[in-house]
């Protein structure tokens, strides 16, 4: 009986391993337009406002300004950031300590919620991602899929919908202000901060010029 239960958890085990992998080198090489929760939504709201652009086409001061706020250290770690997730776990920080790529990982193959199972199988498929992707195109998804404001996802059709520009011509302060609205974008609004959002938006903008100049923005850069 032990037997037969060991080799199948291992033939499970192995399955699940490789249905990772092969997930990981899809997105890769495809686009992923559409995420779960972008389906539910699109069900809910009945369409959503979403244009997909590369990387190339998203100001990198934009770029910058997500990392400094979600993910300071990005480029220095390999899907987990440890002391990220104490400091958050010390003082209740808004993303629970969440990484950028693990953010990915939970928006583009799984479902929102905190589940044990959700947060196993994204422990399981972070460092794959890492694995195979690289940052430039794990930070191209993240700007792609995040949610923006409510049925607004994506940077492009976020940079249009709150201040009339391309995602290719934000500022610095206009990117800070989309990041603002992050993790509650359908509380917060970028083109009507408000005083906390004001004050976050200028340490994000900081944050952005110090990691161009530290060099914890190199991974990402064009």
């Amino acid at each position: 009986m032990w037997r037969i239960l060991r080799r199948w958890s291992l033939r499970c085990f192995g399955g699940l391993v490789l249905f990772t992998v092969l997930a990981s080198l899809f997105y890769l090489l495809v686009n992923p337009r559409m995420t779960p929760y972008m389906i539910s939504e699109t069900h809910r709201l009945g369409q959503l406002d979403h244009d997909w652009i590369s990387m190339d086409d998203i100001a990198p001061v934009m770029a910058r300004s997500a990392v400094a706020a979600e993910d300071a250290n990005f480029c220095n770690h390999w899907g987990f950031d440890g002391a990220a997730l104490r400091a958050a776990l010390a003082g209740g920080g808004d993303r629970g300590g969440s990484t950028i790529s693990q953010q990915v990982v939970k928006n583009v193959y799984l479902w929102q919620g905190r589940s044990w199972l959700r947060k196993g199988l994204e422990a399981l498929m972070t460092p794959v991602v890492e694995l195979f992707w690289s940052k430039r195109r794990i930070l191209e998804v993240y700007l792609n899929v995040a949610e923006f404001d409510e049925g607004v996802f994506g940077v492009e059709a976020a940079a249009i919908h709150y201040f009339g520009v391309h995602a290719t011509d934000l500022s610095p302060q206009q990117s800070a202000r989309l990041v603002s609205v992050l993790p509650d974008p359908k509380g917060r609004s970028a083109s009507q901060p408000s005083d906390w959002q004001r004050r976050r938006a200028a340490s994000v903008a900081n944050g952005a010029e110090l990691i161009s100049n530290d060099g914890r923005a190199d991974c990402f850069a064009p």
